[in-house]
């Protein structure tokens, strides 16, 4: 098993040889991988080595103990804190608990009594870990919620929220049998609202799942917004539709009798694919409102009241979300299967291209809505002179087609591309202007930087490290460096003035700074 990491921070030198000699470290569990003189450097030390423990005294110059615990809390969340310290203060003892330390412990410190807090925090180290590793426990958790995992898919099944060819794999992850050759989805409508509606629900369910006739087809009944939905597969197409909506029907009528409510569902077009459920949904809530003109407590096919319905072709809220998505997120390969897709869709559909206007036309909408919403120049995207009026009828095939919304789209991933680069060089120039103006402020932070920026400081320190190749605290220490060398060079102002307007209230930690940076000390400097 890995060793545990420790980092061990004190300003007494002897105190740091003494602990690392006398501990059995690897006998322990643990391995010390670094030592620190100040909380200062210990800072810097903690993002690189990333322990799981950290020994740290309390009273040390620069940073002391307790400031550098409440940083590594936010940074290292689950890391453990030892706080050690020669002062017997109940103060002390209070702050520790609040900055999330582990063990208190007053020097002198003896090897007996450390080697016991350490055994504790393995212990405890060791239970997050199997909790975190333990998949015994998180098999039975995901088959405890298996249920609501199957119910969450055939709810987004009909959103549409299922990315296309997932829902076959969702299916089995699930143990869900997905076979069938045609699909239909219907939706049930309960009059009357009030106390109640759940447990009228689940009786309306219960109904379909005991009187649904045996054989017709394979239906999933199942709680949809506080309602019930049905989704059924058929094992040949085309689906007898028809036998399907008079069972409905007939206990749309058995709800009235048993439960003494009226029933009303909308039922949609028979669909070929799993992922062209959310089409037959949609179709069932369009028959739905026409209640008010057929009547309730009834089944109602959506495809009596809108002939040709089945044919219907519709760019989906899907086709959309994983069209931007592919153009924003994805690679070239995304975008492509994605326009492959789209096209697909147009070519099952088999509709004159006249037909096909209006899906083209709300494809090139989210285009334009994605273009506009980067602030892209559309003649860059669409080409010289383009006033958005594309007709459908100018290609020649639905391949002509595709290709030219493929081209688009690549166009458009391209420039969102470039603009994010220069976007993020802007940021990190703004943010080396900002420091050259305040690197003399001590208070100067990642955090005040990043309010200046509008920016979370975790989205920045990613941002700054890739593209300057350090941190943001070795950068503001390389500015500050740079200057106090010119002004050593430059000027005659004493030691502790060059601390002050370079950033550093203690002109001690300035000259360690200082002579961990370039080597030697402020005072050889000057003289060298």
């Amino acid at each position: 098993m890995d060793l545990y990491r420790v980092l061990l921070v004190d300003d007494e030198e002897d105190i740091r040889v003494g602990i690392s000699r006398k501990m059995d470290w690897e006998g322990l569990g643990f391995a010390l991988v670094g030592e620190a003189e100040n909380g200062q450097e210990a800072l810097e030390l903690a993002e690189q080595l990333k322990p799981d423990v950290v020994l740290t005294d309390i009273k040390m110059p620069f940073m002391d103990g307790l400031e550098l615990c409440r940083i590594l809390t936010q940074r290292l969340p689950a890391a453990k804190f030892v706080v050690f310290s020669g002062f017997d203060e109940f103060e002390y003892a209070k702050q520790a608990i609040r900055m999330n330390v582990s063990e208190y412990i007053l020097k002198p410190i003896n090897a007996p009594e450390l080697s016991e807090v350490l055994r504790k925090l393995k212990s405890q180290l060791d239970a997050e870990r199997a909790q975190g590793r333990n998949m015994e426990m998180l098999r039975r958790r995901y088959e405890e919620n298996l249920p609501v995992l199957r119910e969450l898919f055939y709810t987004q099944l009909l959103e549409g929220r299922i990315p296309p060819g997932q829902a076959a794999e969702r299916a089995a992850r699930y143990e869900i049998d997905l076979s069938g050759a045609a699909w239909v989805a219907a939706l049930a409508h309960l009059h009357g609202a009030g106390a109640g509606r759940e447990l009228r629900a689940l009786s309306v369910q219960q109904l379909f799942e005991e009187n649904l006739r045996p054989g017709l087809c394979c239906a999933k009944v199942f709680l949809y917004n506080e309602s019930v939905a049905i989704l059924a597969s058929f094992e040949q197409a085309p689906a007898p539709i028809y036998e399907l909506i008079e069972e409905i029907d007939r206990i749309c009528k058995l709800a009235g009798s048993y439960l003494g409510l009226t029933l009303t569902v909308g039922v949609g077009a028979p669909c070929l694919e799993p992922e062209e459920v959310a089409r037959s949904a949609a179709g069932a809530r369009s028959a739905l409102d026409y209640r008010v003109l057929v009547g309730t407590g009834r089944a109602i096919y959506i495809g009596d009241l809108e002939p040709g319905g089945a044919a219907r072709l519709a760019f989906e809220e899907s086709d959309e979300r994983e069209l931007t998505g592919a153009i924003k997120l994805g690679s070239e390969g995304d975008i492509r299967a994605v326009v492959g897709r789209l096209a697909d869709k147009v070519r099952r559909a088999g509709l004159a291209l006249p037909h096909c206007h209006l899906f083209f036309l709300e494809l090139l909408t989210c285009l334009l809505k994605l273009a506009r919403s980067a602030e892209l120049d559309l003649e860059a995207v669409f080409g010289e002179g383009f006033t958005g009026a594309v007709q459908f009828t100018a290609f020649s095939s639905v391949d002509e087609m595709g290709d030219w919304c493929l081209e688009r789209c690549l166009r458009i991933q391209e420039l969102i591309g470039r603009q994010r680069t220069d976007s993020a060089w802007r940021t990190v120039e703004k943010a080396k202007e900002f420091i050259a103006a305040h690197y003399a402020e001590c208070e100067l932070s990642v955090e005040m930087l990043c309010e200046y920026l509008h920016l979370s400081p975790a989205y920045f320190s990613t941002l700054f490290k890739r593209e300057t190749g350090m941190s943001f605290t070795a950068y503001v220490t390389v500015v500050r460096m740079e200057r106090a060398a010119e002004l050593l060079r430059t000027t005659e102002d004493k030691t502790y003035l060059i601390a002050e307007k370079t950033g550093y209230l203690d002109p001690n930690y300035f000259s360690y700074v200082f002579k961990k940076h370039f080597g030697i000390s402020p005072t050889k400097f000057r003289a060298g």
